[in-house]
């Protein structure tokens, strides 16, 4: 099986406090794509940017204590490539690729667009060239049969059974009717699959992952399904567990864990 697990760190040295090491080793996923590392280059411990057992790959905004995304891995990548080309978005860090023998792994960071309207028309411009960029790795595995997985804190809740409150949401960024038509052009159109939903199609309360820091969020479990692990296809139809883990704590997001019968 390949362990494969998404997770936003809201701040990767705020996770490693709260005992992310620890987790690495006792869960032991073969793969960990982040987002929000939220730190400088610099600033990386040894620690921080090689875990026990791991490798680690950052791609780090340049705005200090901004986005910023990264990979441990247990085996190595034959190649890892950061951004997508793209002059307005590739500085705030948001995307990072590993390649493997017959599959690739991105973190991906998509904006959110909760402070205004500025960055909520960003959040479009983003979308609008990931779509693109999407449609090349598409593209990429028709000639060559590389299979790809999309890890990431896509900052958007696509139906109703993936938040709570979607009623009081309707009007709100990350479950605007836009950004919800562009998941479902994603996963109906342009032939990318929701791994987690095609294990669990039903699922509502159990799939949150990610709770406000504001009110009983957490303790109420008034929650958002808002990290996703989208894939090709082929390594789709491989998935055989998913998991929300939520018995500990190491950002306002929980990991998201997929198990694939794969080899590399």
């Amino acid at each position: 099986m390949l362990k494969v697990t998404s997770l936003n760190l809201n701040g990767i040295r705020a996770a490693f406090r709260k005992e992310l090491p620890a987790w690495l080793k006792s869960y032991a996923p073969d793969m960990v794509a982040m987002q929000e590392v939220r730190i400088q280059d610099q600033d990386l411990t040894a620690a921080m940017r090689h875990p026990e057992g791991y490798t680690g790959h950052f791609n780090l905004a340049e705005r200090k204590g901004y986005s910023g995304v990264g990979f441990y891995l247990n085996s190595p990548a034959e190649k890892v490539c950061e951004g997508m080309g793209c002059d307005e978005f590739d500085p705030e860090g948001r995307v990072i690729r590993a390649d493997f023998s017959n599959m690739s792994l991105v973190s991906a960071y998509l904006p959110s667009g909760t402070s205004g309207d500025i960055r909520q028309d960003a959040k479009y411009r983003f979308l609008e060239t990931f779509e693109a960029w999407m449609n090349a790795l598409m593209k990429e595995r028709t000639e060559t049969g590389r299979e790809f997985i999309i890890c990431g804190d896509w900052n958007i809740a696509h139906q109703e059974i993936d938040l709570k409150n979607w009623r009081g949401n309707q009007k709100n960024s990350g479950f605007l009717p836009e950004e919800r038509a562009w998941m479902t052009k994603v996963l109906s159109e342009m032939g990318w699959v929701d791994v987690y939903r095609s294990l669990h199609p039903d699922t509502t309360a159990e799939c949150y992952t990610w709770w406000s820091n504001r009110g009983q969020a957490w303790a109420n479990n008034v929650g958002w399904r808002i990290d996703y692990q989208i894939a090709t296809p082929g390594i789709a139809a491989a998935a055989r567990h998913a998991e929300v883990y939520k018995a500990e704590r190491f950002s306002d997001h929980a990991p998201l864990t997929i198990q694939y019968e794969w080899t590399l």
